[in-house]
């Protein structure tokens, strides 16, 4: 039986995963290097007061997830840049007041949502058509985005204040920058929601960066590696019925863990070798 073939769901959420995976493996390794995993867990727990609130007053949870998610980057963005000695409380204290938001208003909200439960825990076996191309057109505005700005991106994540010497304007681009992470993991929501979403975004990435050593390489291979997870903890999931946002995770943690004691085992190896 070709069970894509049958079930139609099967399909959308197998290209779903693909596309996604995409932007989570260009955006994911800029978080990687830049290590502000913890800034992105600030953006993607804001984005429950953005979907609460739409909830609320009769949108679409994806659009109160979209603006939430921006206008939290923004927020965190200038509170980096303006109080870097406070920065880990304040960002916590963003990640806190979203949630607080998000759960006042869908406390206030009649009835059961249970599409709203879905953006928060994750259901990509439920990831519709329409979602199919608001997933496509997020991934292409954030890949035109980093195309159009690598080489500025590039500088900013790795030496700002070499960007600034050459005349970039780091406030722009970092800025720009956390808003495009904003955008991903709005991505992600709809495939791993949004308790394992920084998981998506940061596993593959960090994998990647075991095995290469330039960021666009390392792009390429957290994108694949994406698609493989996600496709796997697919299939995984439907055979096993089991939900398929742990499952992708899962998949993504123990090749994690795998990659890491390897990537330990050929470093000690090597030094080895140049000691003899």
């Amino acid at each position: 039986m070709n069970l894509l073939s049958d079930y139609s769901f099967l399909q959308t959420a197998f290209i779903a995963g693909l596309l996604a995976s995409i932007g989570c493996g260009v955006m994911g390794s800029y978080v990687v290097v830049k290590r502000i995993g913890y800034m992105a867990g600030g953006i993607s727990h804001s984005v429950l007061g953005g979907m609460g609130a739409a909830l609320f007053f009769g949108f679409s949870p994806l659009g109160g997830a979209l603006a939430a998610a921006l206008l939290a980057a923004l927020l965190i963005g200038w509170i980096k840049l303006r109080w870097q000695a406070q920065e880990d409380t304040l960002i916590g204290a963003v990640w806190a007041v979203g949630m607080s938001i998000g759960v006042i208003f869908i406390a206030r909200t009649p009835g059961y949502s249970t599409d709203l439960l879905s953006y928060l825990f994750g259901n990509i076996l439920l990831v519709s058509r329409e979602q199919l191309w608001q997933i496509l057109v997020l991934d292409l505005l954030v890949i035109g985005l980093v195309l159009a700005f690598y080489r500025q991106f590039l500088a900013v994540s790795f030496d700002e204040e070499f960007a600034r010497l050459r005349g970039i304007p780091v406030t722009f681009f970092y800025l720009l920058f956390l808003c495009l992470v904003a955008l991903t993991v709005v991505l992600l929501v709809q495939v791993v929601g949004l308790i394992l979403v920084i998981a998506l975004l940061t596993l593959p990435a960090a994998i990647a960066g075991h095995h290469v050593q330039t960021l666009g390489r390392m792009m390429a291979l957290a994108s694949l590696l994406g698609m493989l997870f996600t496709t796997a903890g697919i299939a995984l999931s439907y055979f096993w019925d089991l939900p398929s946002s742990p499952v992708i995770i899962l998949v993504a943690g123990l090749a994690y863990l795998l990659s890491a004691v390897f990537s330990e085992w050929r470093h000690q190896r090597r030094a080895v070798a140049a000691a003899g």
